[in-house]
Formats: C-alpha cells, structure tokens, sequence
C-alpha cells in the first residue's frame, strides 16, 4: 500500500537570506514573497508598538 503524497506532512516554507533560487519554482518563489511580506507586515507592527512605547515613555519622563 503507497502512500499518498498527500498524506505526508508539507515541509514548512521557510527562507534563507541569499539562498540559491535558481532551483525553486514560480510557486515556491511565490510562496516565499508571501512569507517574506507577513514577516515584514510583523515587524513594522512591533516596530510601531516598540516606538509607541518608547514616546509614552519620554512623554512621562519629560512631564
């Protein structure tokens, strides 16, 4: 009995700075743009909170 190759756990995506991409197809190359635009959405929103905190911070202190 084969199994399926939908019955096998899927790699999750992951990306690394610089890799190779000659050997990645249209979509694995589309599904890493869109990790790569999640991950940099996250990181906008915690820089946004982080200076957030940070003005409060300066605004309490300055009072």
């Amino acid at each position: 009995m084969a199994i399926e190759d939908d019955d096998k756990p899927r790699k999750k995506v992951t990306h690394e700075i610089g890799q190779d991409l000659s050997l990645l197809s249209v979509e694995e190359l589309n599904e890493r743009i869109s990790l790569l635009t999640s991950e940099i959405e996250r990181l906008q929103a915690a820089a946004t909170k982080k200076r957030a905190s940070k003005d409060a911070a300066n605004n309490f202190f300055k009072s």
